[in-house]
């Protein structure tokens, strides 16, 4: 699987509005509904917001990975953005985020929302993917880089 495969560049934003994590988080599901990839826009947010509310997504590096598993998806579907600045999202490692990563399929695709998890997962463990990231100044540039580096990953494995 390729988050390439998943993600597309309108589903990208940056910079970001939200200074906090739940109104990231909204701004990420309208996005997506804004692209006709989900209709029900307060089933899905609340669907993200149930599971943010178990654990936090915030997985470290400065990447949180808010998700759902969700019957308002058709399909997996996959947000990208980028804030102006860090944003709380108790993370683990009490670190703030630059990157958030929303993740959002039908209860049925449990194997591909894994997969897809592990693989931006792995990716942030870079941290020269990281850095590029940082520096990235517009949603262009922040999936160009997602692609690119999914590329040269494929390359070297």
């Amino acid at each position: 699987m390729l988050l390439a495969d998943i993600l597309q560049s309108n589903h990208v934003k940056v910079p970001l509005a939200a200074t906090d994590k739940t109104t990231a988080i909204k701004e990420l599901v309208e996005l997506l509904a804004k692209t006709g990839d989900i209709q029900d826009v307060p089933r899905v947010l609340d669907s993200v917001l149930q599971r943010e509310a178990t654990r936090t997504t915030g997985v470290g590096y400065g990447l949180a990975i808010p998700h759902s598993k969700c019957p308002a998806a058709t399909h997996l579907t996959m947000a990208v953005g980028k804030p102006v600045e860090p944003i709380d999202f108790q993370s683990i490692d009490g670190q703030p985020v630059f990157l958030i990563v929303l993740l959002v399929s039908p209860p049925k695709e449990t194997g591909a929302h894994i997969q897809a998890l592990a693989k931006i997962s792995r990716l942030m463990t870079l941290e020269s993917f990281r850095s590029n990231l940082r520096q990235c100044p517009t949603s262009q540039a922040v999936y160009d880089a997602i692609v690119a580096q999914e590329k040269n990953l494929a390359v070297t494995v």
